[in-house]
């Protein structure tokens, strides 16, 4: 394989990372990563390596023990490296790791699922100077918006501007004076003034003050120049200004806005959630937690498992702990609605609860309980996963009823995972309906 080749591989390191995404979030071991940075396995790379000519035989200043045709710049050898008794490696070498950290994971996400979730800033935590894009009636003369200015004179303008020399040619109909002139421009439409009609009038020679016998015939005679044919042969020479029209710009004031979010993990830990619902819980909830950690500027994570009764734990508890006890769905709901209403209040804090079990739940306590508090408590997006890897149970109702309560509801998403294969697609759900 030739030079060209290895460099086309190492530029489609991206695109296979890409692909291996899916397949991390599908089937790869999420312990290995934590909160702060994610592990993604990847196929070795193999960069190319130069070697001299063997028919070289000069030395390239390696130093004691280099050998025509060994890589330069590449450590020799020496006793004691590598595996006791010189036995080769057991480790397999067809992968690798590539550490991003959330952020990094989240637009790869993005990438891949065509998403583009825009967090929501809640609490203010800086105002700073933005584009001059804001006027007011006072300020520096340097920034003085002359533009607006000008248009603001040269519409007063159009406004105000007539042909004069049309009006003076009324002025010549013999046996009309200024009053006559006057009431036939107001007719006209003209914006001329009786004080200037007046000065006109004493303005003309005796001897053109009857050149037309009547105005008809000076109509007839006398074209009239309308305002914007005047201004295109001729030209503006002159705006009129005035002090009510000057505006100057000062920038606008711009909100930097914290992005909380608080996010709520829920999970049934009754005796009916085997080992491959709560593998299925994990493999759904761990991308979602990174995905929404690199989303935000601040990301905090409460973690309640529930029975027939609800209780905080912490993380490493979350995905492994499990009872023997009954379901009652509604108890974690009550916990969730308690720790948000004391800890993240809903103007500071965006909130996400994502709840996931087996869709089993005591009787009436989905409808009874369970979808008043969903609407009871504010959050930018409600969602349940149910996890049935063997299908449907007769009892497992409680997805169903979520989703058939919820239709038209905008905040609220329900998704179905059964095997690994469902997990991208039900995060896909979930996400689009935030990003929607």
């Amino acid at each position: 394989m030739g030079l060209k080749d290895d460099l086309e591989r190492y530029r489609d390191v991206g695109e296979e990372r890409r692909q291996d995404l899916a397949e991390f979030i599908q089937y790869g071991d999420l312990g290995q990563s934590r909160g702060d940075s994610v592990r993604i396995p990847i196929k070795i790379i193999d960069l190319p390596e130069f070697e001299y000519d063997q028919r070289d035989q000069g030395g390239v200043g390696q130093g004691e023990g280099a050998e025509p045709g060994d890589p330069v710049g590449q450590p020799q050898p020496q006793p004691g490296d590598g595996d006791e008794d010189g036995e080769p490696g057991e480790e397999g070498g067809e992968h690798e790791y590539y550490e991003m950290d959330p952020e990094e994971f989240a637009e790869e996400l993005d990438e891949q699922l065509g998403l583009d979730l825009e967090p929501k800033g809640k609490k203010v935590i800086e105002e700073k100077e933005g584009d001059f894009t804001d006027i007011t009636r006072t300020g520096p003369s340097s920034t003085l918006d002359f533009e607006r200015l000008f248009k603001k004179g040269l519409k007063r303008k159009l406004a105000m501007d007539f042909d004069e020399d049309y009006v003076r040619e009324a002025l010549k109909v013999d046996g009309w004076g200024p009053a006559t002139v006057y009431e036939w421009t107001r007719e006209q439409n003209m914006p001329v003034s009786k004080a200037w009609i007046d000065d006109a009038y004493e303005e003309l020679p005796a001897g053109e003050k009857a050149v037309w016998d009547s105005i008809e015939e000076m109509e007839d005679n006398v074209e009239k120049v309308e305002t914007s044919q005047r201004i295109r042969q001729e030209g503006v020479d002159q705006i009129p200004f005035r002090r009510e029209d000057e505006r100057y710009r000062y920038p606008e004031i711009v909100e930097e806005r914290e992005k909380n979010v608080v996010v709520v993990n829920i999970r049934d830990v009754s005796g009916s959630m085997r080992q491959k619902k709560r593998e299925l819980v994990e493999r759904t909830f761990t991308p979602l937690d990174w995905y929404l950690t690199g989303k935000y500027d601040n990301a905090e994570f409460v973690y309640i498992a529930h029975d027939a009764d609800a209780w905080e734990v912490e993380r490493d508890e979350f995905f492994g702990i499990r009872s023997g006890g009954g379901t009652r769905i509604s108890s974690a709901y009550e916990l969730a609605a308690e720790v948000l209403e004391e800890e993240y209040p809903w103007s500071e804090w965006n909130r996400y609860v994502f709840a996931a079990g087996d869709s089993e739940n005591s009787s009436n306590d989905t409808e009874e309980k369970v979808i008043p508090l969903m609407e009871q408590i504010p959050a930018n997006l409600h969602a349940y996963v149910e996890t049935q890897p063997s299908g449907n149970a007769i009892n497992a109702t409680h997805a169903e009823e979520v989703e058939r309560n919820f239709r038209d509801a905008d905040n609220v998403a329900v998704a179905y995972v059964s095997s690994p294969e469902d997990v991208v697609d039900a995060i896909y759900d979930i996400l689009s309906t935030e990003d929607q």
